[in-house]
């Protein structure tokens, strides 16, 4: 029993649920991260230790960014883990199929075979 909103009406509530983030390695690994916003083990790292000059200085939940690198596709802030972010309130789950697209799946976890 809940007082006051119940987990399923603050999910309603918020525009940006779940953060999505996104960033390569400058071999080309790609990494992603989500992070759910009722989650009480779910964090993230915005800036790694290093000069407060190459920090990410204007971080605000609901706000997107993709302009993490530049034309030359160098870093534009070289302490932001991730170059480009978003939020969104969808469950959205990424993957990489057998022919090696990057599929969105809504909804519907993805479990990898070992």
């Amino acid at each position: 029993m809940y007082v006051g909103t119940t987990p399923e009406q603050l999910n309603t509530q918020l525009n940006y649920r779940y953060f999505y983030g996104l960033r390569r390695t400058d071999e080309g690994t790609v990494y992603f991260a989500k992070l759910d916003h009722l989650s009480n083990t779910d964090s993230i790292t915005v800036n790694q230790p290093g000069p407060e000059q190459d920090d990410f200085p204007n971080f605000a939940e609901g706000q997107n960014f993709f302009e993490g690198r530049n034309v030359n596709h160098d870093l534009v802030y070289k302490n932001l883990t991730y170059e480009q972010f978003i939020w969104d309130n969808k469950n959205v789950y990424y993957y990489i199929n057998d022919n090696g697209e990057l599929v969105l799946s809504i909804n519907k976890q993805i479990t990898y075979n070992d």
